[in-house]
């Protein structure tokens, strides 16, 4: 029996119109109706999924910045790994070096250009670096590789176009799991469902997991079920094809 239910956001649960379909809409609300946790599992912020699942008639608690924060449905968090000061510094200066293009994701906001200011300010934390190509033949992979070095960091991806950087614990798997064992439901009782490498560990750790059509080759080979594309209400019909073993 499921008991809890995770989409991700981009590629997943949001159509190519950047929106929640109807199908989708009507069949998250069954589940919730039928008692099950639905959970938004996303690198995006509070503040961007908020008027997303609002304009669909959605509310669900979140996890955001890919388990860098986790969120009540009244948006009080729960759970938090910010990156600390010290190796944002070191990430910042190495970027810049290597002039790379990226943002900085905070509780206080997106920074792109002055990171003094988040740096020095001890009431802002900082969750994600979203690093993006600027021309097609920038090679992501010797900047992941580099990043990677520092253990206190975990490097992920949603798309082709750009890496993610977050504190190591900050994944959607961890995450996931804190809120499941929080609820006192057994993962084998939560069923995950996304499309890119930042899904991934939320996939792993999941006993249903579901990959979408349109998603990574990796997220089809780990998960157990298969989802039709964003497009074609991939999570709304996987969650009913669940909802009628409940």
């Amino acid at each position: 029996m499921i008991k809890i239910i995770a989409s991700d956001m981009d590629g997943t649960l949001l159509n190519n119109e950047n929106s929640i379909s109807k199908g989708n809409a009507a069949a998250i609300k069954k589940a919730q109706e039928m008692g099950v946790t639905f959970v938004v599992a996303t690198g995006r912020s509070y503040d961007e999924v908020k008027p997303l699942i609002d304009a669909a008639g959605i509310s669900a608690p979140m996890i955001n910045y890919n388990g860098g924060a986790t969120v009540t449905e009244e948006g009080k968090q729960i759970n938090s790994f910010p990156i600390s000061k010290k190796e944002a510094q070191k990430l910042i200066k190495f970027l810049k070096n290597e002039h790379a293009f990226f943002k900085v994701m905070t509780s206080k906001g997106v920074y792109s250009d002055d990171y003094s200011e988040i740096i020095d300010d001890s009431e802002i934390d900082l969750f994600k670096f979203l690093i993006r190509k600027t021309d097609e033949s920038d090679d992501l992979s010797v900047l992941k590789n580099k990043i990677e070095e520092n253990e206190t960091l975990i490097v992920t991806s949603s798309g082709d176009n750009n890496l993610e950087v977050n504190h190591v614990n900050a994944q959607k798997g961890i995450a996931l799991k804190n809120f499941a064992d929080s609820m006192g439901i057994p993962m084998s009782e939560v069923m995950a469902i996304g499309d890119n490498l930042n899904d991934i560990s939320m996939l792993k750790a999941a006993g249903i997991s579901y990959a979408m059509e349109n998603g990574h080759q990796i997220n089809k080979d780990i998960s157990n079920h298969y989802a039709k594309k964003n497009d074609e209400d991939g999570v709304g019909l996987a969650i009913l094809e669940q909802l009628v073993k409940n």
